[in-house]
């Protein structure tokens, strides 16, 4: 499914989201220059980046088989402000029997390996899985889905699942299954875009093949959300976090175009959110 990508829109609605955020108490001189742009991309007919291409929708297969040839190469405040976070939990813990589902392109594999995780990475893309495999080669690697993983029951110490499941419509069985592989005692570690951010921004896209946009649907979770996924596979939580937008603005898009308007639009926003998880003993 294709639409038009709608810049001099998207271009209006972060113009007006840091309007609306700086209205009360920003400054005169900020202020005026958000109308001035509003009234000049709303009366003009400017050229903005990207302005008129077409987009289309890709389930996770054939998005995640297209994403992967560029995925490691694309900076990303999301991965920025998320990494820390992972790393920081995994340093706490023992090494042993590990899983990263939807492992993508094995960023949270490698992690767990060079820490001496006997790591197993899952994903659905056979094309993510091929560059796992050469990012993090001493894993070892298997095809499958968040909602039935191939692992046996109760057989790795932790399961890490990195900025995946906001790609599914609901919650339940992921984190049920993820709920099932780990062993009594084990942790869980379960990262995702926040919801504040799909509900403002909604889809991230990418160049699919030559100069094609694309983008993977992404589904709005809220904190209750995962709260009663958890409840109901008998998980505790043991910690959340939630990093904030950290400056970063994504290199040659529209929001570079507008870049004072987009960073007084997302400063303060959460962009992640992160759930440390055990598995009752």
């Amino acid at each position: 499914m294709s639409s038009e990508f709608r810049v001099r829109e998207l271009v209006l609605g972060i113009q007006g989201m840091a309007l609306l955020r700086r209205a009360i108490d920003g400054d005169e001189a900020f202020l005026k220059q958000r109308v001035d742009d509003i009234r000049r991309f709303v009366l003009s007919d400017e050229q903005l980046p990207g302005r008129g291409a077409d987009v289309d929708e890709l389930d996770a297969a054939d998005g995640y088989a297209s994403w992967s040839a560029i995925y490691d190469t694309l900076p990303s405040s999301y991965i920025e402000v998320e990494e820390p976070i992972v790393h920081e939990i995994l340093d706490r813990l023992p090494a042993g029997a590990a899983l990263d589902a939807a492992c993508g392109t094995g960023r949270q594999t490698l992690a767990l390996t060079s820490r001496g995780f006997r790591t197993t990475g899952v994903d659905q893309s056979p094309q993510m899985l091929d560059k796992a495999r050469e990012n993090a080669p001493e894993a070892q690697y298997r095809v499958g889905r968040l909602e039935s993983l191939p692992l046996d029951d109760q057989s790795v110490d932790v399961a890490v699942c990195s900025l995946a499941m906001t790609h599914l419509p609901e919650l339940d069985a992921s984190v049920a299954e993820l709920a099932r592989v780990v062993k009594p005692g084990g942790r869980i570690v379960i990262t995702d875009m926040h919801p504040f951010v799909i509900s403002l921004q909604g889809q991230c896209l990418f160049v699919h093949g030559s100069e094609q946009l694309a983008f993977v649907r992404n589904h709005v979770h809220f904190a209750s959300d995962y709260l009663n996924a958890f409840a109901r596979a008998g998980l505790t939580v043991r910690a959340c976090h939630e990093p904030l937008f950290n400056g970063r603005l994504a290199p040659g898009g529209y929001e570079e175009y507008i870049a004072d308007a987009a960073r007084a639009a997302w400063e303060g926003i959460p962009l992640i959110i992160a759930w440390e998880l055990s598995v009752p003993a």
